[in-house]
């Protein structure tokens, strides 16, 4: 009896061969192939009498072959088969091009039923390359048996060896199984979008009568994907409101001087930011907050804030980072605004492992890795920065009370999203003698989430979903805009020229190499090739180094370091040159085969320089002249903030290649309708709503056994 386990080698006509092919497309059961959605339709159901047929329409025809033949053109001796269908209105040519397999299964006598275009060549109307198939004597306008001609035709994502017409041909027998899937989503919200069962979505997703039935099936299947994607996130927001922390009470003497200690004035927004995160930490339940902020917005200065109004509170803080390089930036950032404070700073990572001296005025000196993690045991350590070093088992803290991660997108969704209950908990619950996974009422660290990445409304409302938000909308006064310009070929040599003039007055340039294809290996080879071109050919007496996702963490470190050291003067990297590095000597951005990269994308390689007192430059380099790749360029320009230009990115290029992984766990359709804010508002609508008349989900039982399923199925458990 076949089901949705039943593997693909049980059904008939799928061997080891398409089985091999069919896992490429990561189907191995007959649940997979149902939900193997097509990505287009052709509209073939206009069936059209012969005689009716005109030139440069899309039809289905019905009729009798009355011959087929095959012939080679006389030059190219390419295979052309030539068949005659007549109904009763005429008759008209069919024409396939290297398709002689044909002749063995269409025969003169047999029905057959063509869709495709008409075309006019040699004073004769012909169809060119139509679908094809074989039909019953009195098929006439009954498609229901049809799978690809006469109707809505689906079109599949293939691998080699898999066509849609082959896949058609095995998934439409087992329609009849999608009506014994359980419809999860309650009636009622079915009725309030207007949206169908989705036993029917189902079946019309895959062979739909009308277009507009296919855009329905989407809407139902999509609608319920981001349905319980937030309902994941908006259930673990419910579960962290839920669980205790430390209630660090606003210290307002604090606050004011350590504002009154920096060299700079906060901007309004930093103000309002750094109030709500204050606000968040005096509460009794968990911090969950992600902090936006543009390059150099200061959002570091912030975090910074909230870490000694924990600490002075008799807490402990981490701050987490995506590399060795961030993580001693930071501490030497953290270090000069908490310089002030009788507090001690420790970094731990793979290679550094220092510590702030409360005897020495704030030299840093080295001591050993067990020993920062003996002392962040004892709370003697106040705060601790550093990378995935962090949640390792060896890690435990006395009095854990504030996470900061720094670039949190790096770190994964999922990893994020269960951060707080994972091993920085366990390990801070542990040291204390209790076991997290018994003891509920143990104290909860807050958790503080910043990017420099701007996130579109869409995302923030899936993706981060649990997290409260706060965004830094303004730049810190007096700091310079960074000039960019769109290079034409003509003047590339003007371009190399002031980059020139930049390093003969001190300072340096970065070089960012386009994306080749999505191989780390290629694009080396691209970044490296372009070293030696501008070292041997443009400027030959310049120090210029390399930097690609080939070479290993401790490489990358080190000639990173150099580059801040002024060891060199052009920096040729991949797009794995780091956010959030500060290099403040460097004013040139030089970006290659920009059409190549995303808007956000290049805002960030962007933000690598303007961080200093000197003006700043990016320079655009595209090898496409097209009226698209100007508007897009042009645009980042143009752009208010970076913010408008990550709603402008994800409209062009889809939300699959902005987030750039699918390390998400979004299922496809739900990642595809992230363009569309309104519909994502109203699904959140529709879950919030839920939450409230049944938090528990205990009156919904087919979508808590769904939601249960769901979350196991993207590792967030």
């Amino acid at each position: 009896m076949m089901n949705f386990n039943t593997p693909i080698t049980q059904i008939k006509k799928i061997g080891p061969a398409y089985a091999k092919r069919l896992n490429r497309l990561d189907i191995k059961t007959v649940a997979d192939l149902l939900f193997h959605f097509p990505h287009r339709y052709q509209d073939f159901s206009k069936i059209t009498p012969i005689g009716n047929v005109g030139l440069d329409d899309t039809v289905t025809v019905v009729g009798k072959i009355l011959d087929i033949q095959n012939s080679k053109t006389p030059r190219k001796q390419m295979n052309i088969t030539e068949a005659i269908i007549e109904d009763s209105s005429g008759a008209i040519k069919a024409v396939w091009f290297n398709q002689p397999f044909l002749m063995n299964s269409l025969r003169p006598e047999l029905n057959i039923s063509l869709s495709g275009k008409t075309t006019f060549s040699n004073d004769a109307l012909f169809l060119s390359n139509p679908s094809y198939e074989l039909t019953g004597a009195n098929t006439g306008n009954n498609t229901d048996a049809l799978r690809h001609t006469g109707r809505v035709i689906p079109v599949y994502p293939e691998t080699a060896g898999v066509s849609s017409r082959w896949l058609r041909y095995i998934i439409k027998p087992l329609l009849p199984l999608a009506q014994k899937i359980p419809e999860y989503l309650p009636p009622q919200i079915l009725a309030r979008n207007n949206i169908p069962p989705l036993p029917n979505a189902l079946t019309s997703i895959h062979f739909p009568n009308t277009l507009e039935e296919a855009e329905n099936a989407r809407k139902r299947i999509a609608f319920g994907e981001l349905f319980l994607v937030q309902l994941v996130a908006l259930k673990e927001k419910m579960n962290v409101k839920k669980e205790s922390a430390p209630q660090i009470e606003f210290d307002l003497s604090l606050a004011k001087d350590f504002v009154d200690s920096l060299p700079f004035k906060l901007t309004d927004s930093q103000r309002s930011v750094s109030w709500e995160i204050l606000q968040d930490l005096a509460k009794p339940h968990p911090m969950n907050r992600l902090l936006e902020g543009d390059v150099g917005s200061g959002k570091t200065v912030v975090a910074a804030l909230a870490a000694i109004q924990t600490i002075k509170a008799g807490y402990q803080v981490a701050f987490m980072v995506p590399t060795e390089i961030l993580a001693d930036q930071h501490f030497k950032g953290l270090v000069k605004f908490l310089e002030k404070y009788d507090v001690t700073i420790a970094i731990l990572t793979r290679s550094a492992h220092k510590k702030t001296s409360q005897k020495i005025k704030y030299e840093p000196f080295k001591i050993s890795k067990q020993r920062v993690a003996k002392e962040t045991l004892e709370g003697k350590i106040d705060l601790v920065i550093g990378t995935h070093s962090l949640i390792q088992e060896t890690v435990r803290f006395k009095n854990l009370g504030l996470i900061i991660i720094d670039e949190q997108h790096r770190f994964g969704v999922r990893q994020r999203m269960a951060l707080a209950r994972g091993n920085i908990q366990n390990s801070m619950q542990k040291s204390a003698g209790r076991d997290p996974r018994t003891s509920r009422n143990a104290n909860i660290p807050h958790l503080l989430s910043m990017t420099a990445t701007p996130i579109p409304r869409t995302l923030s409302l899936t993706l981060f979903g649990d997290l409260d938000l706060s965004i830094i909308k303004q730049m810190p006064i007096g700091r310079k805009e960074i000039i960019t310009k769109i290079v034409a070929p003509a003047a590339r040599n003007q371009a190399y020229a002031f980059v020139k003039n930049q390093i003969l007055k001190g300072r340096q340039a970065f070089v960012i190499c386009p994306l080749v294809e999505e191989s780390e290996k290629f694009d080396a080879k691209a970044a490296t090739k372009e070293q030696e071109r501008l070292q041997t050919k443009i400027f030959p007496d310049l120090r210029i180094a390399l930097l690609h996702g080939r070479m290993k963490g401790k490489e990358k470190d080190k000639i990173m370091q150099a580059f801040k050291d002024k060891e060199s003067d052009i920096l040729v990297s991949t797009s794995v040159v780091e956010v959030g590095i500060d290099v403040q000597n460097a004013t040139v951005m030089l970006i290659e085969g920009a059409e190549r990269f995303g808007l956000a994308q290049l805002h960030q390689f962007r933000g690598r320089v303007g961080r200093g007192e000197h003006q700043s430059y990016c320079f655009l380099f595209a090898k496409s002249s097209s009226k698209t790749t100007r508007q897009r360029l042009k645009a980042l320009i143009t752009a208010k903030n970076s913010f408008e230009l990550a709603e402008n990115d994800l409209k062009i290029r889809g939300p699959g290649d902005f987030i750039g992984s699918r390390q998400s766990g979004m299922p496809d359709l739900a990642m595809a309708s992230l363009s569309d804010l309104e519909f994502v508002k109203t699904v959140r609508n529709e879950v919030e709503d839920m939450l409230i008349k049944d938090p528990e989900l205990e009156k919904n039982d087919l979508l808590r056994q769904k939601y249960e399923a769901f979350k196991r199925e993207i590792h967030f458990e």
